[in-house]
C-alpha cells in the first residue's frame, strides 16, 4: 500500500472526500496479520489486512471461476495503488481496473480499458476469488494480506520497457486464480518473480490456507529483472504481524520453513546489498535496508503493540534500539487461544492504556480523538485515519465454506460483516466515490465514521457497542453453521449483511437524535485543554 499522495492528486480526490463528510487524509499504509489454526479458539486460520489508503477504490469484486482454451494469454495489469496513477496505461485509483474479461464489475462502459504491462500463459482453469485493491481470498480458502515496505536501496521502481511486469497485487491475484494451498502459492509467485520480474515497492504478502501460513517478502531489483524474494512459514500455534517493514531476518540454507531462490545470497552480494546479523547470518531485513518512514513511530510500534496484545507475558520493550527491530520476534505464541472478536478489536487499537495512548494530550482535541491530521510524525497506531476497509479471512474444517469478514472505513467506527466467495451483495458493488448513496455499505459506514470522529469520546463507545452486538450475532450464526450447505450458508450470511447495513443506515440519525450535538457538548469537554501538556514524540 502506497504511503504518499502527490500534491496534484489532492484536488482530484478532495470533492469525493468532502462528499463523504471526511477531511482529506492522505494514506498511512497497512497492517496485516496471520493467526495460525493452533492460535485460534475455534481452530480456524485467520489473515487480516487493513487497506489504509482512503482514496482507493472501495468496490469489492467477485471474479468468477473460468475455463480457458489452449494458447490463451492472461493480461498482467498495472496498479495505481502501488504508488500513483499512470494515465499512460489508463490506470487510475478509481476505478482501479477497467478489464471486462476479468469480471463483470471490472467492465466500465464509456471508460478506456486499462492497458496491460505484459502477458503470461493462461491456466486451463482458474478459481473464483474476491478482489479489492489486493486479492482477498479464493473459493478454496487461500487467503492473502498485504503491506508495503521501505527499502533505503530502492524506494520505488517504475514499470517500463525491459522491466518487470508484476506488482504484488497482480501477483497475488494469479495465485488466487491457480492455487489451493499457501505453499503452492508461495512457490508459484516466487517463480513468476524470477521469470517476469517485479516493479513498484518492497512488499509483504501474507499467504495462508486452513492448515498453514507463510510470509512472502519481495523487493524489485534496480534493473527490473527478476526480483529479490524470500518466504518464511509461521509456526502453527503462533501469531504474526507486519506493519510496513520487512520482518524476515536470518536467511537459512536448507531450512524447510523457508522458501527462496537458491541464488538469493549470491545476487544480494553481487548487488552490494548483502548485510549480516551479529551471529554472522545473512540478514534479509538488513540487506534490504528496511528502514521505517520515521523510526520507531511508524512500523515497529504497531508490531510491538500487536504482539503485546496477544502475548503480554512476553514483556516486549516499547522502544527499540534501531530500525532492525531485533527486539521483536518473527512471531509469538498468544497467551491464550485468540477469539475472532479479539482479532477484530486488535484492528481498532490506538495504544489505549499505554504511555503513548492516542486519546491523551492536546493533540487529541476536545473529544479525545485517536486520529491525527496533517503531515506530522505522529505515533502511527493500528487503527488509521485513512482506513478504506479491513478484512479478516477465515478458513477452517468446521465452516461450510471459507468466509471473509469485511469492515468498511475504519473498524474502530464500523462493524465487521461475514461474506462468502460469491457475487457480492449490491451494497458492496457499483460504489461511486463521487456520488453519495446510503444504500452502499461504504457510504453508510462513512456517515457514522464522519460523525463519530467529530465527537470521538462521546460517540465512539456507543458505535463500538452497536458493532459488537452485530458481530456477536454474526459470530453465533457462523458458529452454528456446521452441516449447512455452502449455498444455505451464503444466503444466511447475505441476510445478516442486509440486517447489519440497515442498522448502520439508521445509526447516524439515532446518534444525532440522542445527543443533539451542539455547543454545550464542546464546552463540556473544553476544560481538558487548559491543563493537558502537549504530547511530545
Amino acid at each position: 500500500m502506497k504511503k504518499n499522495l502527490s500534491i496534484k492528486k489532492t484536488v482530484c480526490v478532495l470533492t469525493a472526500l468532502l462528499a463523504a463528510g471526511l477531511s482529506w487524509q492522505g494514506a498511512e499504509a497497512c497492517t496485516t496479520t496471520i493467526v495460525t489454526k493452533g492460535a485460534t479458539a475455534d481452530g480456524s486460520t485467520l489473515v487480516t489486512h487493513s487497506n489504509d489508503a482512503f482514496t482507493s477504490d472501495p468496490n469489492i469484486v467477485y471474479v468468477p471461476a473460468k475455463e480457458h482454451q489452449p494458447g490463451e494469454m492472461r493480461k498482467v495489469y498495472p496498479a495505481a495503488i502501488a504508488w500513483d496513477e499512470m494515465p499512460e496505461y489508463n490506470c487510475r485509483e478509481f476505478p482501479r481496473l477497467v478489464a471486462p474479461e476479468r469480471a463483470e464489475d471490472y467492465a466500465r462502459p464509456g471508460q478506456e480499458p486499462t492497458k496491460p504491462l505484459g502477458e503470461i500463459p493462461e491456466a486451463a482453469h482458474t478459481y473464483a476469488y474476491i478482489d479489492s485493491d489486493y486479492g482477498v481470498m479464493n473459493e478454496h480458502g487461500l487467503m492473502l494480506g498485504e503491506c508495503t515496505n521501505n527499502s533505503a536501496h530502492l524506494e520505488y521502481l517504475e514499470p517500463g520497457e525491459g522491466r518487470g511486469i508484476f506488482y504484488a497485487s497482480e501477483l497475488g491475484r494469479v495465485a488466487l486464480e491457480r492455487c489451493r494451498t499457501a505453499r503452492e502459492a508461495v512457490e508459484l509467485m516466487g517463480s513468476l518473480i524470477d521469470e517476469y520480474g517485479l516493479w513498484g515497492t518492497g512488499e509483504t504478502l501474507l499467504v495462508a490456507d486452513k492448515d498453514e501460513g507463510w510470509v512472502l517478502e519481495m523487493q524489485p531489483t534496480p534493473s527490473g529483472k527478476g526480483g529479490f524474494w524470500i518466504a518464511q512459514r509461521v509456526p502453527d500455534g503462533e501469531f504474526f504481524v507486519a506493519a510496513n517493514q520487512f520482518r524476515i531476518h536470518a536467511i537459512k540454507k536448507g531450512d524447510p520453513n523457508q522458501i527462496y531462490n537458491p541464488k538469493l545470497p549470491k545476487t544480494l552480494k553481487e548487488a552490494g546489498w548483502a548485510a549480516y546479523d551479529k551471529q554472522g547470518n545473512l540478514d534479509w531485513v538488513r540487506s534490504m535496508q528496511a528502514v521505517e518512514d520515521y523510526h520507531p513511530y511508524f512500523a515497529l510500534h504497531r508490531v510491538w503493540r500487536a504482539q503485546s496484545l496477544v502475548a503480554p507475558s512476553t514483556n516486549l520493550p516499547q522502544r527499540t534500539k534501531g530500525w532492525e527491530g531485533d527486539e521483536y520476534p518473527f512471531s509469538v505464541k498468544p497467551d491464550h487461544p485468540l477469539t475472532l472478536q479479539e482479532v477484530m478489536d486488535l484492528h481498532r487499537d490506538a495504544y489505549e492504556g499505554t504511555s503513548i495512548d492516542r486519546r491523551k494530550g492536546k493533540a487529541a482535541g476536545l473529544f479525545d480523538s485517536v486520529y491525527r491530521y496533517g503531515d506530522y510524525q505522529w505515533e502511527r497506531s493500528i487503527t488509521s485515519r485513512s482506513n478504506a476497509y479491513t478484512w479478516i479471512t477465515q478458513a477452517g474444517a468446521s465452516l461450510p465454506c471459507p468466509i471473509f469478514w469485511l469492515s468498511m472505513n475504519a473498524p474502530a467506527e464500523s462493524t465487521y460483516v461475514p461474506l462468502t466467495v460469491s457475487q457480492m451483495p449490491e451494497a458492496y458493488r457499483h460504489i461511486d466515490r463521487g456520488s453519495f448513496d446510503v444504500s452502499k455499505a461504504w457510504w453508510a459506514s462513512g456517515q457514522v465514521t464522519a460523525l463519530t470522529r467529530g465527537y470521538y469520546s462521546v460517540l465512539q463507545p456507543e458505535v463500538l457497542s452497536a458493532a459488537h452486538e452485530l458481530e456477536a450475532e454474526a459470530i453465533r450464526l457462523v458458529n452454528s453453521s456446521a452441516g449447512q450447505s455452502p449455498e444455505d450458508f451464503r444466503r444466511d450470511l447475505e441476510k445478516n449483511a442486509a440486517f447489519a447495513l440497515d442498522r448502520w443506515q439508521r445509526l447516524q440519525g439515532e446518534l444525532l437524535a440522542k445527543h443533539q450535538i451542539d455547543r454545550r457538548m464542546a464546552l463540556g469537554s473544553a476544560q481538558k485543554l487548559t491543563s493537558d501538556p502537549v504530547q511530545k514524540y
